[in-house]
């Protein structure tokens, strides 16, 4: 198994806002083995040499193609990177598939058979099904002779995954269950083999079933018109009376709910590689266009508003994807010395995953918004050029645009992740009120003016505005803050923000240590001060709602001085970025 050579220290989901870290204390790709970089060059040939030619033939859904480049795929274990070897995979550590999730990221459209197949489709199985499942399935899946999709949503229930109405009903004979109902949305739902259904027993007990789209009463329905990933399968799959064994209820009956948000937590850990490497695509095809590109009598590359374009479509990069290989490194800790032979490996894999549901949804929101800024920016670039389809950033542009429904909205995550923080408080996991506490001692007795503010001053204050507002907002609303959705949105922003700071920091203080970390030190010098202007708005915008009169002024004072920084010289520092970047036509880090 590929696995880092760097053991790190365990943490729990959340204790980032209460402890601090050193940078060798974190993991990023600079610890990346010789294993590691063997799989991301294997992964790149691939897309240089099956996928590329073929993009336009998979964007107009010509028949087989997609389905034979995931075949080929998966003859180099790229469909099964962690699958144990025993079912045909390739057993390797979570780095691999980030890697490998990266590379073939930058046609929206492949990516979307890829990782419904390789993540949603294949997952169920791996974690929760049984010995038998596992090996009639999975060594199937491993190679792609079958193709697996996932089916959750309902033309009524997308976000609120919970109200399906697909019913499952046990035989007389208890033999078999008979599911009717309709599925929506289901990305491979076109071509694939086997489902993952969830519905409910009895009306009632949500469960997950493996469904063979050979068995009669399995129809999935007509390819929906997207506005973009054009060239993936995206169809409703309808179930009449179709019956199904009793073997084949993947976990328990009553549990599926735990087995969807489960794997929808490792697909919103995925999309942070996803998004980078769909970013750093299109980075590379402004730079190069940017420089071809004449006006004025000169290259357009040599304008400033579009150096701090392409600069500032970089240091998002970075941020996303120093914050991405940092929850890697947090769940590969917490697994300790893991192993596919143990008897409840996949659960433990799982929870380990699950310690982390809150960063989970910071890659996620981070990954997708970061995604749709570069694409935009791209398109931007290329000017008239780039609302045209023989351009590809016109097509990155509308793919982009699905990951910030992907996986749980947006919106959803943003509320997910302050309210498992507060659960995870309420249930004595996380010394989140004694933390809140000490921020409001400082509050009564301030620092003596004048002190300088580092960076990492400007971090623990990041976090200090979170904990603040966490308080404030409890004070207000106590136990219905769950029900305040634009509080908790913003309070994320306020940790998303405050984690991403302490990623680029750390990082590009490692990068310094290893003697290569003057790019790394512009982006962060641009990041951390307008990251903080990020927490500064939310924080405004979460006090306001929850105080008012003189206690929102006092607040409001307060998060003045947490946030106060010294201002930078951007201009000069993305002129640099860029100047870097346009010599290598590429993203760097």
């Amino acid at each position: 198994m590929a696995t880092s050579a760097v053991a790190f220290p365990q943490t729990k989901g959340g204790a980032f806002l209460l402890e601090s870290r050193l940078p060798e204390e974190i993991y990023t790709p600079e610890d990346f083995t010789d294993e590691h970089l063997a799989i991301a060059r294997t992964a790149d040939e691939f897309w240089q040499k099956e996928i590329l030619p073929n993009v336009e033939k998979i964007q107009h859904q010509e028949d087989g193609v997609a389905q034979r480049v995931l075949r080929r795929s998966a003859e180099l274990g790229l469909t099964a990177v962690i699958v144990p070897e025993r079912f045909g995979g390739m057993e390797l550590d979570l780095t691999s598939t980030m890697i490998v999730a990266e590379k073939l990221s930058r046609d929206g459209s492949y990516s979307a058979w890829h990782g419904a197949h390789a993540g949603i489709g294949t997952l169920p199985l791996l974690f929760y099904g049984t010995e038998e499942q596992k090996q009639r399935y999975l060594p199937k899946l491993a190679t792609a002779e079958m193709i697996a999709a996932y089916c959750l949503s309902e033309p009524q229930a997308g976000s609120d995954a919970l109200a399906m109405k697909t019913r499952a009903d046990l035989s007389a004979d208890g033999t078999h269950y008979v599911l009717n109902g309709q599925k929506m949305w289901i990305t491979n739902g076109g071509h694939a083999d086997l489902y993952t259904v969830f519905a409910k027993v009895g009306g009632e007990k949500v469960t997950a079933f493996l469904v063979e789209r050979a068995w009669p009463g399995v129809k999935p329905g007509a390819e929906e018109k997207k506005m973009g990933i054009k060239g993936s399968s995206t169809t409703p799959v309808y179930l009449d009376n179709v019956k199904v064994p009793v073997e084949n209820v993947l976990g328990e009956v009553g549990k599926g709910h735990l087995i969807a948000f489960n794997i929808l937590n490792m697909g919103r850990f995925k999309l942070g590689p996803f998004a980078c490497g769909g970013a750093k695509h299109v980075l590379q095809t402004s730079l190069r266009y940017a420089k071809e590109r004449k006006a004025f009598g000169k290259s357009i590359a040599e304008f400033g508003m579009i150096q701090h374009k392409l600069a500032e479509m970089a240091i998002r990069i970075f941020a996303v994807e120093s914050m991405s290989y940092r929850v890697v490194g947090m769940i590969d800790a917490a697994l300790g010395d893991f192993s596919w032979d143990a008897p409840d490996a996949g659960q433990r894999k799982l929870k380990a995953i699950e310690e982390f549901a809150m960063e989970c949804s910071y890659i996620k929101v981070a990954g997708s918004e970061m995604l749709d800024y570069v694409s935009d920016e791209g398109v931007q670039i290329h000017g008239g050029y780039g609302y045209h389809q023989d351009y590809a950033v016109e097509r990155a542009y509308r793919d982009s645009r699905i990951n910030r429904i992907f996986e749980g909205t947006s919106e959803i995550n943003r509320m997910l992740a302050t309210g498992m923080l507060l659960k995870r408080a309420q249930r004595g996991q996380l010394p989140l009120v004694e933390a809140v506490k000490k921020v409001q001692t400082e509050v009564l007795n301030p620092p003596p003016l004048g002190r300088a503010i580092d960076e990492l001053a400007l971090v623990s204050n990041a976090k200090k505005v979170a904990l603040l507002c966490l308080g404030v907002a409890y004070q207000a609303y106590l136990n219905d803050l769950d029900q305040q959705q634009e509080v908790l949105a913003g309070i994320t922003d306020i940790g998303m923000a405050a984690f991403a700071m302490e990623s680029v920091s750390l990082r590009a203080r490692k990068m310094a240590a290893l003697g290569r970390g003057e790019l790394a030190a512009m982006y962060k010098a641009v990041f951390l001060p307008e990251a903080m202007e990020e927490v500064s708005r939310a924080g405004r915008y979460v006090l306001s709602a929850c105080s008012s009169g003189d206690a929102l002024r006092t607040n409001l004072a307060v998060l003045k001085r947490f946030t106060k920084c010294e201002p930078v010289n951007s201009v000069q520092l993305r002129r640099s970025i860029a100047d870097r970047l346009l010599k290598a036509e590429r993203y760097l880090a």
